[in-house]
């Protein structure tokens, strides 16, 4: 019998997408985006800064909750068609839809590259934000005319804390983000790379029991491991290729320095951040910068946001592989140590003649790029665990995932206007420990 996850189809409202053509949405969820909340999502961009770069990167947040609302419910009837979700609490099956359209619901102006600020000068990341959205009149009203705890329920699947079976749909090795997001992007940036075989990856998720637990959790069959594999190839080439192309990732080092001065300069308070939209961000800062009369409030108005519109990206003065880096103490300290970081910026401005603020060191992370942490049952009817080391024979992607990540991955030290550095001399201070950096920085010999 099939399991009914969802309202009768003459309930729904029609959107037509141009990813997957039509997505249907049953009245809570029309309540739901119908709120000024969600609306909000229409002006964020998917991508932040990358439309600089890839004209027809300006996909949304909107867009693409609604795709990954489409997809959950589409792998929920796959599920309940194969009497899958039989013992699994109906109301989970009915929230995880809701859960998917508003997993994004917390973003901040330009997507993420303000959660590279660090817990320092943001209050959050966005899954821990989304919770105060869920809980804002119109969204909580409609989640608790479908369960009185679903603004709860739903803040656990987003933040990954769920302990519902259904939780890897939402956040997880597999969950319907990243297919979603993959797809969207590629299409929408004009590249080859994102094309996930999505058909075969729904029809391949199962529910698994645990062998150690006995826990239920999402999983997937033996015959969907090469749709998966090649999932997991797409991420690598869409970081290599687009979400850390150079002139992205110098678009965003400029926003990411534009916001820091504002919140330095108190043009604007952290918690001012959460809830804005892209150009309403842009548009608080350009007018409140020209009220204040310091040097941050000065370059925020005169020279960062000039050069975000005007799109005059910073310059790549030097480009070294991830792989240089391997090993050496900068590894390291340039994400986790801001001020030592600040310290070589400021430092390389001095003696290449550039006023303060015009250096900017570039060094993105993302350590489990190929993370997988998943069940899968062969067809012998065993269930195995497969992790980031893999397993031969099977999926062997996540077993070179450190070299793909280091090959994916580039230091650079980018400046407002032209300039070349010898790698060598700046890798010869990479490779110091911090304490050390920190004296080779403050002493008066030149670095260069």
């Amino acid at each position: 019998m099939r399991h009914e996850a969802s309202p009768p189809s003459h309930e729904f409202e029609v959107v037509r997408d141009p990813l997957w053509n039509t997505i249907r949405l049953d009245p809570a969820a029309v309540r739901i985006i119908d709120t000024a909340e969600f609306q909000r999502l229409r002006y964020i961009r998917q991508l932040g800064l990358a439309y600089l770069v890839y004209p027809g990167a300006t996909h949304t947040r909107f867009d693409h909750a609604l795709g990954v609302y489409h997809l959950a419910r589409w792998a929920l009837g796959l599920l309940g068609d194969r009497g899958e979700l039989d013992r699994v609490d109906p109301v989970d099956c009915k929230l995880v839809p809701y859960a998917a359209l508003l997993h994004d619901v917390g973003h901040y102006p330009f997507s993420h590259a303000l959660e590279e600020l660090g817990e320092e000068l943001i209050p959050s990341d966005h899954e821990q934000l989304a919770e105060r959205f869920l809980l804002s009149d119109g969204i909580r009203g409609a989640l608790e005319e479908l369960a009185p705890d679903a603004p709860a329920r739903i803040g656990e699947m987003i933040r990954g804390a769920s302990g519902s079976p259904l939780q890897g749909l939402v956040s997880g090795s597999l969950d319907l983000d990243k297919i979603e997001y993959l797809r969207r992007d590629a299409r929408f940036c004009g590249v080859p790379y994102g094309e996930v075989d999505v058909d075969r990856l729904l029809h391949a998720i199962t529910l698994l029991a645990d062998p150690e637990t006995g826990r239920a959790e999402v999983g997937i069959h033996e015959k969907g491991l090469s749709a998966l594999e090649s999932l997991l190839f797409s991420k690598y080439q869409m970081f290599r290729n687009v979400y850390w192309h150079h002139a992205v990732r110098a678009a965003t080092v400029l926003y990411k320095r534009l916001v820091q001065d504002a919140l330095r300069a108190n043009v604007i308070s952290a918690e001012e951040l959460v809830g804005q939209s892209d150009e309403r961000l842009l548009t608080i800062l350009e007018l409140r910068a020209e009220e204040r009369d310091n040097p941050a409030a000065r370059r925020v108005a005169e020279r960062w946001i000039p050069a975000v519109r005007r799109r005059r990206l910073p310059k790549r003065a030097l480009e070294v592989p991830g792989e240089a880096l391997r090993e050496l103490p900068a590894d390291v300290w340039i994400g986790q140590d801001t001020a030592l970081r600040e310290a070589l910026e400021a430092r390389l401005a001095a003696e290449l003649g550039l006023e303060e603020g015009c250096v900017l060191v570039d060094y993105p992370e993302k350590p489990r790029m190929l993370g997988l942490d998943l069940l899968m049952l062969r067809r012998s009817g065993a269930v195995q665990r497969l992790t980031e080391t893999g397993r031969a024979g099977l999926i062997d992607l996540p077993r070179v995932s450190g070299e793909l990540y280091h090959t994916a991955r580039a230091f650079r030290i980018f400046t407002m206007e032209r300039r070349e550095l010898d790698a060598d001399r700046v890798l010869s201070i990479l490779a110091l420990e911090p304490d050390a950096a920190r004296a080779r920085l403050a002493a008066p010999e030149p670095l260069l």
